[in-house]
């Protein structure tokens, strides 16, 4: 580089000799701009700008040759085709196009912050290795960095706290808080890593996010915790280790098949024990419908301490369905078996029921006719898109509609989304040792509906999917004051809301024993996010935000 710049210099003063003496002034001036250390160093950066028209158009039709490939990932979908305008009213919309350079000041800035734990980290700490087995992270040995959200979200009081139920006689008013959350495996981060290029690399570490997602836990210290895409060497070795020094007592099920994944429900010991437990795997073998490897987790929770009635038992479930947005067809019958078990854990044998609490990432938009379902207990899928169930594509994808009916018959759930008879059972926890409520619990593996009625046939026969679990939303769709869509999951091509707490309110269930909403951490919109530079960035480590909602549930002795 110095023998050409002796060599241009050379030239350039051969031209200047000939110029005349009033512009030997400006010549100097270009001489020591050409000489200068600053303009160097800025020399590439500029041919950087200046490449052949040639090859920024191969490098931009290499960029959208990226296929999006469906590796049953929680959150938005790859839209694909061409790019389309932006609409911030709707859910699902394409991110902008500068997205991705808008924020970089920021960034830096935020990177710059983190720069010593980032310098610690091995070289071989790449994106999507694990440590050994059976080696504890030292991340957790030294002391918890500090959590603080880059994002606007404030708490948010129910109007019910007003009109707050008071304790019956003999009882008392047990305020619960639950968060729902899907951390994003490393091994899928990995594979699907073209959705987090405008991510910094140090910053997808699981070393670096290990340690922001555990002081994110711990920030929020909720006394329920439903989490989904919690890799299974990570739980063993670092985040229930994490968690149970926090007073946490986990439970959790593994993907089937290859995926390294599953979903986790965590409680604090203090406020609550558990009862029961019953993992749910949706695979199915040999049903050409059921033939993925989502799965859920329900397990039966009472309240810590003496004073509390027999039938003051909380039913908590959590999943993750599939992530495809052309297979609504596979998500119903998912969703059908979770809702079956919920159905039979939840419902003691005077016919009465648990209040639920149904958590995770659902793969679904709230206009969809899934999330709809889940909430109205109805849906009329005659002449149905399967590629419309969730709301996650604009488009029918062929118009291939959904069958009647929608699963085989010899999974032996009816179009109630209740067992037709009950050869499942439950797995039960004497953490508790309360032999009455353990009696009731096995009582329902025994007593559910032993056969078909006439209403049950008719309506398989017809194009109607029902539930009797009462549920309503955390969430509503969209945010004040002007409306915009809220979003719970975003990256590099898309943001939308597929997460979801939902509970059963207390007006739902005799003598208020449901659950009653005391309030919610606020939702923010695509807007906001983009200020952040999307999900993850450097403070927010998964592709997902946290919900978090608090509840009032009346325990007791009652008359």
């Amino acid at each position: 580089m110095h023998k050409y710049r002796i060599m241009f210099l050379g030239q350039l003063s051969g031209i200047g000799s000939g110029l005349l003496p009033q512009h030997l002034s400006a010549c100097r001036l270009i001489l020591v701009c050409l000489t200068s250390p600053r303009w160097l160093s800025t020399y590439p950066a500029l041919m950087m700008d200046h490449e052949p028209p040639s090859k920024r158009s191969r490098s931009a039709e290499e960029k959208r040759s990226v296929k999006d490939t469906d590796a049953n990932r929680g959150g938005g979908p790859g839209l694909r085709g061409g790019s389309r305008p932006r609409d911030t009213s709707r859910p699902g919309k394409v991110l902008s196009g500068d997205f991705k350079s808008k924020h970089v000041a920021r960034t830096m800035r935020d990177m710059s912050e983190c720069k010593e734990e980032m310098l610690g980290t091995s070289s071989k700490d790449a994106v999507g290795e694990p440590p050994p087995p059976g080696t504890e992270s030292p991340d957790l040995q030294a002391p918890m960095r500090g959590w603080e959200s880059l994002l606007p979200r404030w708490w948010e009081g129910s109007p019910a706290c007003a009109t707050a139920m008071a304790p019956h006689r003999g009882g008392r008013a047990l305020d619960l808080s639950v968060m729902s959350y899907n951390i994003l495996s490393q091994e899928l981060l990995r594979a699907n890593g073209y959705l987090y290029t405008h991510c910094p690399p140090a910053a997808l570490r699981w070393s670096y996010r290990l340690r922001n997602l555990l002081a994110e836990l711990r920030h929020y210290d909720a006394d329920v915790l439903c989490l989904q895409e919690v890799q299974e060497d990570h739980f063993e070795n670092q985040i229930r280790p994490a968690l149970h020094t926090q007073g946490y007592e986990c439970v959790y099920k593994k993907r089937t098949g290859k995926k390294p994944d599953g979903c986790v429900v965590a409680f604090k010991t203090s406020r609550l024990c558990l009862l029961a437990s019953k993992p749910v795997e949706f695979l199915r073998p040999g049903d050409a419908l059921l033939d993925r490897d989502n799965v859920g987790l329900v397990v039966l929770l009472r309240p810590a301490g003496a004073g509390v009635d027999a039938s003051d038992v909380l039913c908590v479930a959590n999943t993750h369905l599939l992530y495809n947005p052309r297979r609504g067809d596979v998500k119903l019958a998912q969703l059908a078996i979770l809702l079956a078990e919920i159905g039979r854990l939840s419902r003691l044998s005077n016919g009465t029921a648990h209040p639920v609490l149904l958590c995770g990432d659902f793969n679904s938009t709230p206009w969809s006719p899934l999330a709809t379902f889940l909430t109205n207990g109805r849906l009329d899928y005659r002449h149905l898109p399967i590629s419309t169930v969730s709301g996650q594509e604009y488009g029918s994808r062929g118009q291939r509609l959904l069958e009647s009916p929608i699963w085989s018959p010899a999974l032996g759930i009816n179009q109630r989304c209740q067992y037709e008879s009950t050869s499942a059972s439950v797995t039960p926890s004497h953490s508790c040792g309360a032999a009455a409520v353990e009696r009731e619990i096995s009582e329902l593996t025994v007593q559910e509906v032993a056969q078909p009625t006439d209403a049950d046939k008719a309506l398989n026969s017809s194009w109607r999917l029902e539930h009797v679990v009462p549920l309503r939303s955390c969430y509503p769709p969209c945010l004040p004051p002007d409306g915009r869509a809220a979003v719970t999951t975003c990256h590099s091509r898309c943001a939308m809301m597929v997460d979801y707490i939902l509970y059963t309110p207390c007006e739902s269930l005799p003598g208020g024993r449901g659950l009653q909403l005391l309030g919610r951490l606020s939702l923010v919109g695509q807007p906001e996010l983009e200020e952040v530079n999307g999900l993850p960035n450097v403070r927010h480590s998964s592709d997902h935000l946290p919900l978090l909602a608090r509840f009032r549930w009346m325990v007791g002795e009652r008359s």
